[in-house]
């Protein structure tokens, strides 16, 4: 694992499919959040120390490296992610784009969940309780 820097403290982050809708059970959308991941960590922005991805809703343990902020990296992974999904979905044919239509000002589709769950491991002991939480709920419930 790698040193974990608590004056830049990890977080524990949470984003929904729109509606609960279980998008990311297909593999091809579970790539798409992986590729993200891997650019943002090959950039040097993030380091991820955990993440499982559900078929409805991602969660991870990553911490957001000096120089970036927090509200940016989380805005440019949602952002890319859902215009990848998007892209999938037309590439592809795909009849639950319509699943994912809004009427906003600023978008055509909408395909996370406003307001993401992110919570500040502020210490080492909650860093290690969520950790613990992750790896015996998520991973063992899913047979990991």
């Amino acid at each position: 694992m790698p040193k974990i820097n608590f004056d830049y403290h990890a977080q524990f982050f949470t984003a929904t499919i729109l509606e609960w809708r279980p998008l990311l059970a297909d593999d091809h959308y579970k790539d798409i959040i992986i590729k993200s991941l891997k650019f943002l960590k090959e950039e040097g922005s993030i380091v991820i120390y955990a993440f499982v991805i559900m078929p409805n809703h991602v969660h991870m343990i990553w911490q957001i490296q000096d120089g970036y902020k927090q509200d940016n990296i989380q805005m440019r992974f949602l952002k890319f992610t859902a215009q990848q999904m998007k892209f999938k979905l037309i590439d592809t044919n795909d009849p639950r784009l319509n699943q994912f239509s809004v009427n906003a000002k600023d978008r055509n589709h909408q395909f996370w969940e406003r307001n993401s769950l992110s919570i500040d491991l502020w210490t080492h002991d909650v860093f290690m309780q969520k950790w613990i939480t992750f790896i015996t709920i998520h991973c063992r419930r899913n047979g990991v």
